[in-house]
């Protein structure tokens, strides 16, 4: 038999949402325009449009955080991982480099490793090298940053077959039908789980239990409960780019919904709210400010924030009693020597 092709990459779009251009460069991936001029225009059909506005019109004010990550907010994310301020990425790490071995013989070899919000790979990257894969599906709402980075996986890893998919974990991913018949792993590193409040994260890890199937597991990243300095300081760096990650998400809604958000109008504020043990960050109009997008405005006061990301702090035998309610049998952890970082592999 002949060696597979280094990498097979397949990009899909995600719950029929219409982008009028190819996914990537090269890609035969094409979204045709309507048939009739008479549809109602894009901010009116597309579920994430309906979302964004939604959010401008509550009170308080919110946008969701996945859309920091168009491929401008992707970047300066990979940016913010290389900050001394921010532990998270290096921290998850080490305790893969440290406990590498161990995580792997919990996983084993061979499986198909899925990667929901996937951005650079460089995680999947050290992960595949301990667990050799038969197969990665990368998931991610920025399709054309992704397609890169699974492009370089897939060289790195030749008898893999890599795959990107555009698509929204939040929304539920319609895995392809010719994926390797291999037990999966879900991997969700970086401790993105503490986007969501609670209930949020409960249902977010019973969809990865649905994606898993009864043979499969998860591999998940939690940040732990720290000093409130520590926190703060990895979500308002001096350098300003976590300023300019959050800043950056008014420009994405703006090509989104047609809206007039002017970044000059807004300021970044990080702050920790010890009730909640979450990290909160948002946006403050540094003068009253009229925002307005085709059918609607909102009036904003001087002061009045944007909230734009939550990041909660789970202690880990909570969130493994978490893991249970959602479905998984049987969890083991690994942290690093100061506990600020856990890495738990949950089996179904």
């Amino acid at each position: 038999m002949g060696r597979r092709p280094t990498a097979q990459i397949a990009v899909a779009r995600h719950n029929g949402l219409a982008n009028l251009r190819p996914l990537a460069r090269g890609s035969r991936c094409f979204f045709l325009p309507a048939a009739t001029p008479r549809k109602p225009p894009p901010f009116m059909q597309e579920p994430r449009h309906a979302e964004i506005i939604e959010g401008l019109r509550r009170t308080p004010a919110c946008i969701s955080p996945k859309y920091f990550y168009d491929e401008r907010g992707s970047r300066l994310f990979e940016a913010i991982t290389r900050l001394p301020e921010y532990y998270p990425t290096r921290t998850e790490h080490a305790i893969l480099q440290a406990s590498g071995a161990d995580i792997a013989r919990a996983i084993g070899q061979g499986c198909t490793l899925i990667e929901p919000g996937a951005g650079s790979c460089a995680k999947a990257a050290v992960l595949c090298g301990l667990i050799a894969p038969r197969c990665f599906v990368g998931v991610d709402i920025s399709a054309n940053y992704l397609t890169g980075a699974v492009q370089r996986l897939g060289a790195c890893f030749p008898g893999m077959d890599a795959r990107a998919l555009g698509g929204d974990i939040t929304r539920g991913i319609d895995l392809p039908g010719d994926l390797p018949a291999a037990p999966r792993l879900v991997f969700y590193p970086g401790s993105s789980i503490g986007n969501f409040d609670p209930p949020g994260a409960l249902a977010l890890l019973r969809q990865m239990r649905a994606l898993a199937g009864d043979d499969g597991g998860l591999l998940i990243g939690i940040d732990l409960p720290k000093e409130v300095a520590v926190l703060e300081a990895a979500y308002d760096d001096a350098q300003g780019v976590t300023a300019q990650f959050n800043l950056n998400v008014l420009a994405h809604v703006n090509r989104l919904i047609g809206s007039d958000f002017e970044a000059n109008d807004w300021q970044h504020r990080a702050f920790f709210n010890a009730a909640e043990s979450r990290i909160e960050m948002h946006l403050e109009a540094c003068t009253p400010v009229v925002v307005r997008w085709p059918g609607g405005e909102r009036a904003f006061a001087a002061g009045e924030r944007i909230h734009t990301e939550n990041s909660y702090k789970y202690p880990l035998a909570p969130f493994c009693e978490m893991l249970a309610h959602a479905g998984f049998a049987r969890t083991r952890a690994w942290t690093d020597a100061r506990q600020w970082f856990a890495l738990v592999h949950a089996q179904a």
